[in-house]
């Protein structure tokens, strides 16, 4: 509005002024090269406006025909990029939908129109992986890591391509540059996981907590790593420094309160060194919140002198810990089955098969060897044996479809820190271990007081 009106007080301005000169009396004379011309001042002023309007016409025409090759080529280029997008852009599509044929002719295309764009090369890598050419792949992010707007992409894309061939330290070489340049999330745990694969696992903790200060990594997973990093370090040390063993185990414990491994790994040095009454305090301590099989193995670990009835007594004691739970009813029933009464066992797991439940393999297991306990080889035997191959699987430790008998802080599939989980397996689970046999602990058949006890063999049966 401001604009406005000052531009009418201009054009007023001069229209006033313009008038007054032509009101003026007189005349221009102008002699040039023996010529006389002479005019009024209103033609004269006219003829000045004309001259220099003519001049700023003939200026424009020369700077337009000086531009005019520029502006052409500038249009070429633009239409050839304008087009190469649209090209990039149903590439893409067609990775995504599969199309190799499409994917790859549209990838040379763009490399023909735009071959300087980030995302052509991105296109003709990922055109390469669909095609299954891993070379093709390989020099499309390797060229990528050449500019700096994309060289974090291409590093992760040799990255990738390095683990797909499992060539380990290359990958590694990918994941520390690009750990170098920012500090990126997938990076980080890739020098990590690396880091903890070669058993560095005091380096392992220096390169989380470095990913913890950059900010790459939120506080609770930091938090959940620092545990099973400590809990391996500890179980590394467990013997030749079970001091610091005991010291990790226990701040692992801090950090990830209920932590099986942890807890384990803290009983058994704590037991291995004479200190029994703390070791059975801490699982005590955690059965109450997390009751776990291995906990109840190392439990009989530090009762190596007693009777299989004392056994039976410490046993209950754990369990009222945390009276509901199966692992419970399975420790009270193995350990009344090791001492022979067969009641009590069987009052134990009454509540796990009774009527409309359906009791897990390890229930089913259990109650053959309290039949073939107490009655010898029958049909109760074969009955249990077969609803056991029918039943639910119990819990175990699974990372990326393996099933192990023991906890490990790497997946051994994928190298994957902190991949065990505690879970029900699933039919197509592949095992580390043996299968078959229920996960109960060995120092249960230790010890027969009356006669000799069932072994696993009745559960191999």
């Amino acid at each position: 509005m401001l604009f406005i009106f000052l531009f009418i007080i201009a054009l007023a301005a001069a229209s006033y002024g313009l008038e007054l000169l032509i009101e003026q009396p007189g005349s221009l004379t102008l002699e040039f090269a023996g010529q006389h011309v002479e005019m009024s001042i209103p033609v004269a002023v006219a003829g000045l406006l004309l001259l220099i309007a003519a001049i700023i016409i003939v200026w424009a025409i020369v700077v337009a025909l000086v531009r005019l090759p520029g502006r052409v080529a500038g249009g070429s280029r633009e239409r050839r990029k304008s087009k190469g997008l649209d090209v990039i852009s149903q590439g893409l599509v067609a990775v995504g939908a599969g199309d190799v044929a499409k994917a790859r002719k549209a990838a040379g295309l763009a490399e023909k129109l735009i071959p300087d764009e980030p995302l052509t090369q991105m296109l003709v890598a990922q055109a390469a992986q669909l095609a299954g050419d891993k070379t093709s792949a390989a020099k499309a992010f390797h060229k990528m890591t050449l500019n700096p707007e994309t060289k974090l992409l291409g590093l992760r894309g040799l990255h990738i391509e390095a683990k797909r061939r499992e060539d380990a330290e290359a990958a590694h070489h990918f994941a520390s540059a690009a750990h170098e340049i920012a500090p990126l999330p997938w990076a980080g745990s890739a020098v990590l996981e690396h880091l903890a694969a070669s058993g560095e696992w005091e380096k392992a903790r220096e390169a989380l907590e470095k990913s913890v200060a950059s900010k790459a990594i939120d506080l609770p997973s930091a938090q959940k790593l620092r545990a099973v990093i400590e809990t391996a370090m500890a179980i590394q040390r467990e013997r030749e420094h079970p001091h610091d063993a005991l010291h990790l185990a226990r701040q692992a414990l801090k950090r990830r309160p209920g932590f099986t491994p942890a807890a384990a790994t803290a009983a058994r040095v704590l037991i291995r060194h004479g200190d029994q009454k703390q070791a059975l305090k801490l699982i005590e301590g955690v059965w109450a919140t997390d009751p776990h099989p291995d906990l109840a193995e190392v439990y009989l670990q530090a009762l190596p002198e007693e009777t299989n009835a004392q056994r039976l007594s410490r046993m209950e004691r754990l369990a009222k810990m945390a009276p509901q739970a199966p692992e419970s009813r399975h420790i009270v029933a193995q350990a009344a089955l090791a001492a022979r009464d067969f009641k009590k066992a069987r009052e134990a797991l009454a509540p796990l098969i009774a009527d409309g439940r359906h009791p897990s393999a390890h229930s089913c297991l259990l109650m053959a060897e309290i039949e073939d306990a107490e009655f010898g080889p029958s049909g109760p035997v074969r009955e249990w044996l077969a609803r056991g191959s029918r039943a639910p699987r119990d819990p175990a430790w699974i990372a990326d479809g393996m099933v192990s008998r023991h906890w490990l802080p790497l997946s051994p599939v994928s190298g994957r820190l902190d991949a065990f989980e505690w879970k029900t397996p699933p039919h197509s689970a592949q095992h580390l271990t043996e299968e078959g046999r229920p996960n109960i602990p060995a120092a249960f058949l230790a010890k027969p007081e009356k006669a000799p006890e069932i072994t696993a063999q009745a559960v191999e049966s």
